[in-house]
């Protein structure tokens, strides 16, 4: 297999080059192969879809490339708890996810799996790359072992008894009950989650990448422009503690591929994952006849760019670029970086039965409420995306229907009707009509930016416009007086023109409310000129093209995917030992090593419940300048909407710490014992949050 490999780069941005034509390459974060879609998937595949398809429009070569994560050991156990091979396991929820795609209109150029040969090939090459620079390197380590399984665990695969508080049932990095963190050799009465055996301390090689060679290479990288600044910023804070040599090996058995010249040890699925992205598009230059090495080689004009969500920063935009320098590929353009789903203001719950699959939702609901919705909410920051569902239904019914479809449901008629169908040879309104097509370029330009919620700002007022110029204009009552038929003619040509604007403008966001209205335009929406009006030009007599939101059928999809709440856990402990080592005094410190810590008032702005977590609670704290997300083990002690609006102390400068739930950004301070339970600490309600505690 031919790979790319020049000596320079210039991955400039578009502004920088504007050719005529851009050459661009598209992908979205892999799906792991070893669940259902859900809501808060869509956000980043909606969000690209409508990307990829903005750039087609405007007469761009444009490649959207996807696949299915498919490696690790959590699908090697999945299908071993099925009775399946892992092959038929990552098969068919292949399958499952690219219907899910297909009916949420999500246009792939190529969707693929990472458990492929063209994934396979370009995995051992670049890590023969990066082995014969010099940046791959051994040492032995020790790990748990399950000696039944003959299995490696990772943390999450160890459980026991906190050595701190003695709460069971713990996993092998942190405490979920008093935030204890430690290493799982610490824990108490310590077993496999898979076989329940007592794991051994193993000796292994390991193989590891040389990331910190890279970190001045990686400093300059991220603060020229391929990142946003609030994702370079909290990438400096990984670059300026200094890098670590990433492990990219595990042992048999592991379903990934094998790592070359090494038996036994399998390359770790996040090494083979970005790869993937690779492969997908090699896939489809294969079967296409597409240049590869066009939009990977160092030396290219062609653009780049990776959507992901801020979970995955750092495999994106620290190993992968620095993998890619190593291997003599291009690195991205651009790492678009959004943030997380809430739904109702709160984490998606299946309790509520807002933790919603995106099957579930088509089974209730049209897919293009759903893009809309994202669509007139999404910006490029990194913020969460909330979807309110009454708000989702209100807006929705609003500008789709009430607006948009409303200018077309209207006028249609009365061209149909009265003038066999055709449009007026001139536009009544000339200062209307340039309004929406001068608006264009403004709209793309959010576009563009992804500034997706500001480009439909700009298009409802362009519909606004035209619904108050059809209001003053009343053609349902010019067309009952004699002598009218041309002033009607030309009111309602203009309305079904500036109607073909919007879904122009709208085409990418509602693909096949778009193809409805170009049946009923005799026009294929083009957007890669200038908008010129249809004049002496025949339609079609309207269909309905959109229903409106039924707050019935929302209401269904939330009950069909709401879960039965969990039983309520037990207290921390009733175990006299752990209350005693609760209690017991820590090792005395120096005054010096005291003042390091940094301990502020915050306020709780947000709390809410952390799905698969026992003990947990998610905070959102203000601390004045900044907020911070924060996993507390006070779940016993408070519900959620208690603490909203709360004022508490924080330990604001602990290094931030990656949990299985996501990172917390710090620690809560609170009091415990067995007999009462849990105390939040609590500052005077004169105290601001941001405010230091000496």
């Amino acid at each position: 297999m031919p790979l790319a490999d020049q000596e320079s780069s210039t991955n400039k941005e578009p502004s920088e080059q504007q050719t005529a034509r851009r050459e661009i390459l598209v992908t979205s974060a892999l799906p792991y192969a070893n669940g259902a879609i859900h809501l808060g998937h869509l956000v980043e595949y909606i969000q690209t879809d409508i990307w990829a398809r903005f750039q087609k429009a405007r007469g761009h070569e444009c490649y959207y490339v996807c696949a299915d994560d498919a490696h690790g050991t959590a699908i090697m156990l999945k299908a071993e708890e099925l009775g399946i091979s892992p092959e038929q396991q990552i098969e068919t929820v292949k399958a499952e996810h690219e219907k899910d795609f297909g009916e949420f209109l999500i246009e792939f150029d190529n969707y693929h799996s990472t458990h492929s040969e063209e994934n396979r090939v370009l995995s051992e090459e670049i890590y023969r790359r990066l082995k014969a620079n010099g940046h791959i390197a051994t040492r032995e380590i020790t790990q748990a072992y399950d000696p039944e399984k003959n299995l490696f665990l990772a943390d999450r695969y160890i459980i026991g008894s906190c050595p701190r508080c003695k709460a069971e049932e713990q996993y092998g990095d942190n405490c979920e009950a008093c935030g204890a963190t430690y290493a799982p050799t610490d824990l108490i009465d310590a077993k496999s989650a898979i076989s329940g055996a007592t794991p051994i301390a193993k000796a292994s090689t390991h193989y590891f990448f040389t990331l910190p060679e890279f970190s001045d290479f990686l400093k300059e990288w991220t603060r020229a422009g391929h990142v946003g600044d609030e994702i370079a910023n909290k990438l400096a804070e990984w670059l300026d503690v200094g890098l670590q040599e990433w492990d990219i090996s595990r042992d048999a058995p592991y379903f990934g591929f094998e790592i070359p010249d090494a038996p036994g040890k399998y390359f770790y699925v996040w090494l083979d994952a970005p790869i993937g992205y690779m492969a997908s598009f090699k896939n489809l230059c294969d079967r296409e006849g597409i240049d590869f090495g066009r939009f990977w080689a160092k030396d290219v004009s062609t653009e780049l760019y990776h959507f992901i969500g801020k979970d995955i920063v750092n495999f994106h935009a620290l190993f992968w670029p620095a993998m890619l320098t190593s291997a003599g590929f291009r690195t991205p353009n651009k790492v678009c970086v959004h943030g997380f789903l809430t739904v109702n203001g709160k984490k998606m719950s299946k309790s509520r039965g807002t933790f919603i699959n995106a099957r579930t939702y088509l089974e209730h609901l049209n897919p293009e409420y759903l893009r809309y919705y994202f669509a007139a909410k999404l910006s490029s920051g990194v913020e969460d995306l909330d979807l309110n569902l009454d708000d989702f239904i209100q807006r929705v019914n609003s500008d789709m229907v009430g607006k948009v479809v409303n200018i077309a449901s209207r006028c249609a008629r009365f061209v149909t009707n009265g003038n066999d169908g055709v449009l007026a040879a001139s536009i009544s309104n000339t200062e209307l009509w340039q309004r929406a097509v001068d608006a264009g370029e403004t709209i793309a330009a959010h576009y563009e930016a992804r500034n997706f919620g500001k480009a439909m700002r700009e298009i409802m007022a362009i519909a606004d416009a035209a619904n108050e110029y059809i209001a003053a204009q009343e053609p349902w009552k010019m067309a009952k007086e004699e002598g009218r038929a041309a002033e009607v003619q030309d009111t309602c040509s203009l309305a079904i023109n500036l109607f073909r604007v919007l879904m122009i403008y709208l085409k990418p966001v509602l693909p096949d409310m778009a193809k409805q209205a170009q049946v009923f335009l005799n026009d294929d929406l083009r957007w890669d000129g200038t908008i010129e009006p249809l004049s002496n030009h025949a339609i079609e007599a309207f269909k309905p093209m959109l229903k409106r939101v039924e707050k019935d059928k929302v209401e269904a999809m939330v009950e069909a995917s709401r879960e039965a709440a969990p039983a309520a856990t037990a207290p921390v402990s009733e175990d006299v030992e752990a209350n005693n080592a609760i209690e017991a005094l820590a090792e005395e410190i120096s005054f010096d090593d005291f003042i390091k810590v940094d301990l502020r008032v915050a306020r709780i702005v947000a709390a809410s419940h952390v799905e698969g977590a026992g003990k947990l609670l998610q905070l959102t704290l203000d601390i004045g300048n900044e907020t911070r997300n924060v996993f507390s083990g006070i779940k016993s002690a408070y519900k959620p909407e208690d603490l909203e609006g709360r004022l508490t102390v924080m330990v604001a400068n602990l290094a931030p710490r990656k949990m299985r739930f996501g990172v917390s950004e710090g620690m809560v301070l609170a009091a415990a014992d067995d007999a009462k339970g849990i105390y939040l600490l609590e500052p005077d309600s004169g105290a601001q949050p941001g405010q230091r505690v000496t």
